[in-house]
């Protein structure tokens, strides 16, 4: 997984002016870890947050009091603290739907060979917030917070599809700024998405991340209040071809979702034994 070469965004789709800085500048330095971090020394911090050196020292500070962060004195070095971690397992573990899809999830995973996952979007990416693999040797070594590009991905793409009109042009003039070089591939990709969806119920990333990974995925609005979410289903290419991918992975995704809705709202019971019906795409 790639790492934050760029200071981190943390601006929101709509800025009413009304942000503390302080606590802004506070979780740019939380957000410049990524799960392939074992730790960061302050420079590093500086570079992925564009912070100057004085702010980064005095926020590291402060976190480090609160056990946000961890300081390793012999290395220089900082890295995640109970504090943050308990944070974000507090988050998932209260999530209805994590909690629901999670058995599902494993239950596709099984029975397709490949990974099954979940992500909500935090600025111009998508954040693994569940992950299911099947017991097999060769598949995606993704985990829960892993983080993938929103217009390069299935899971990105999916969810742009189901925004709202207006927050979804937000992201896309973000995405545009923020990569002006690829502003035409970033388009394509997007309105190809917004097509797919349209079309399919469903949308596609065809080695357009890494060459090697094909996957399908599905927006998912729940019907209790929580958040958009994404699901995909793929993998390396022998295991996730072009044509499986449409043909089953897809109707099985989009059933599986159908099977999450119904046990969010009662229709269906948590203890029904899970199988997932081929379902035309």
């Amino acid at each position: 997984m790639r790492k934050r070469n760029s200071p981190v965004d943390v601006s929101s789709d709509q800025d009413g002016g009304k942000h503390s800085q302080a606590l802004l500048r506070g979780l740019q330095i939380l957000r410049a870890f990524t799960p392939t971090d074992a730790s960061l020394g302050n420079q590093e911090l500086i570079e992925r947050t564009g912070l100057p050196k004085a702010t980064v020292s005095r926020l590291t500070y402060t976190l480090l009091g609160l056990g946000y962060l961890n300081y390793d004195p012999a290395l220089g070095r900082y890295s995640i603290g109970p504090a943050t971690v308990s944070l974000g397992y507090s988050g998932l573990s209260t999530s209805a739907v994590v909690y629901m899809a999670k058995p599902l999830m494993q239950a596709l995973a099984v029975e397709t060979g490949v990974a099954v996952a979940m992500g909500m979007r935090d600025g111009l990416e998508m954040v693994y917030v569940a992950n299911q693999r099947p017991e097999t040797p060769v598949t995606l070594r993704l985990n829960v917070g892993s983080r993938l590009p929103i217009w390069q991905t299935s899971m990105g793409l999916a969810y742009l599809a189901a925004m709202t009109e207006t927050a979804r042009d937000m992201v896309i003039r973000r995405l545009v700024d923020a990569n002006p070089t690829t502003s035409d591939e970033i388009l394509r990709a997007i309105e190809r998405g917004l097509e797919s969806y349209a079309r399919h119920g469903f949308v596609t990333s065809f080695g357009d991340w890494y060459s090697y990974i094909n996957a399908v995925g599905v927006p998912f609005m729940p019907t209790d209040g929580s958040q958009l979410v994404a699901f995909t289903c793929g993998g390396i290419k022998d295991l996730a071809p072009v044509d499986q991918c449409l043909s089953s992975f897809a109707p099985k995704l989009k059933s599986l979702l159908m099977e999450l809705q119904g046990r969010l709202t009662g229709a269906i019971p948590p203890s029904t034994q899970h199988q997932i019906t081929q379902a035309a795409p």
